[in-house]
């Protein structure tokens, strides 16, 4: 396995959060936040502290926040947390992606684009990407549709393989709807510089001077956080430039519900923790203190690098030392590598 589990959690989610930051950072022009919705954390709160999907938790815990005029590429980023959670099988994969997107008013070119971001990162995290047929799969995921995303998508594959320009990916693309050319031209920017994180993110911004005349800024910031997403997953958190890390590792979260940048770090970790099975958050809420909700640093799970791997029979002398709630004992080659 090129990267760990917990670094490409950490590497999507993180990712997406650096793409959008970057890009509202380089905007002067516009006095809107851009920061990612709460409801990607909420989200993933829920999906800890129950194990699994559950649409009116998800609900109840966002209030009192709105989902009325929710913008249409957060929805995106949204379902985040639901593609690294059923990212194994990818009939699930689509049956909860598909169960999630109730929450919003039905917009047929998000379902289809978060179908796409969704079973690329499940490719990713499964190591079973392979760049030349990607987008073709993705178009015989999304299935039967009536939008234009399959027919853009596969341009954009026609252009990967002739070399093509950012130029000329955006004169292609231009005739296209918004919401369309903008998911499409994240795929472009994570596919044509797939090592590089840095260069994906910074490729994506390059579209703000085709959309500067227009109301489509919070869009531009959004393909940002997807491109970031997308390239996070793929080269995990050790491919996202460090500088960048230490940047906005203060930054202000508030509209996540987070204080800072290292408890983003300690969500994804405990999200990879619920989802491996060794961490159970319902036998340890009282413990911890947090009844689902997860908001200081204390009440966060243990990350997956403490020891909670270890046998006893392997080792005599755990037996005698007391032991704390939240370790995971298993019997010999039970837990391995995913």
């Amino acid at each position: 396995m090129r990267y760990s589990v917990v670094s490409r959690f950490r590497g999507t989610l993180l990712g997406a959060l650096i793409g959008q930051k970057l890009a509202s950072s380089q905007d002067r022009t516009s006095s809107h936040s851009y920061d990612l919705d709460e409801i990607a954390v909420i989200g993933t709160k829920s999906l800890i502290k129950l194990g699994k999907l559950d649409l009116d938790d998800w609900q109840y815990l966002q209030q009192p926040a709105s989902t009325n005029n929710y913008p249409s590429m957060k929805v995106i980023l949204a379902t985040l947390p639901v593609a690294l959670f059923f990212h194994e099988t990818p009939q699930k994969l689509r049956q909860n992606l598909l169960h999630v997107l109730q929450i919003w008013e039905d917009n047929p070119i998000i379902r289809d684009g978060t179908l796409a971001v969704g079973y690329a990162i499940a490719q990713i995290l499964t190591e079973k990407l392979h760049p030349p047929s990607l987008i073709p799969e993705i178009i015989a995921f999304i299935g039967e549709t009536s939008t234009s995303l399959p027919q853009q998508l596969s341009k954009v594959h026609t252009l990967l393989e002739q070399g093509a320009s950012l130029q000329q990916v955006q004169a292609e693309l231009s005739k296209q709807e918004k919401l369309t050319q903008g998911i499409a031209m994240a795929f472009y920017c994570f596919l044509s510089t797939l090592e590089d994180y840095r260069l994906a993110v910074l490729l994506a911004h390059q579209q703000s001077n085709i959309w500067q005349q227009d109301n489509w800024r919070l869009h531009l910031h959004n393909i940002s956080a997807i491109t970031g997403a997308l390239s996070g997953a793929y080269n995990s958190i050790a491919g996202i430039p460090l500088g960048w890390q230490i940047l906005y590792s203060q930054a202000d979260l508030a509209t996540w519900r987070l204080s800072n940048f290292a408890e983003m770090v300690k969500l994804a970790d405990a999200l990879v923790a619920v989802w491996s099975g060794l961490y159970n958050h319902a036998l340890h809420s009282e413990q911890l203190g947090t009844q689902g909700d997860f908001s200081t640093e204390e009440e966060l799970p243990l990350p997956l690098w403490s020891p909670i791997s270890q046998n006893i029979d392997d080792n005599p002398n755990l037996q005698s030392q007391p032991l704390s709630p939240l370790w995971v004992f298993a019997a010999p080659r039970v837990i391995r590598s995913r």
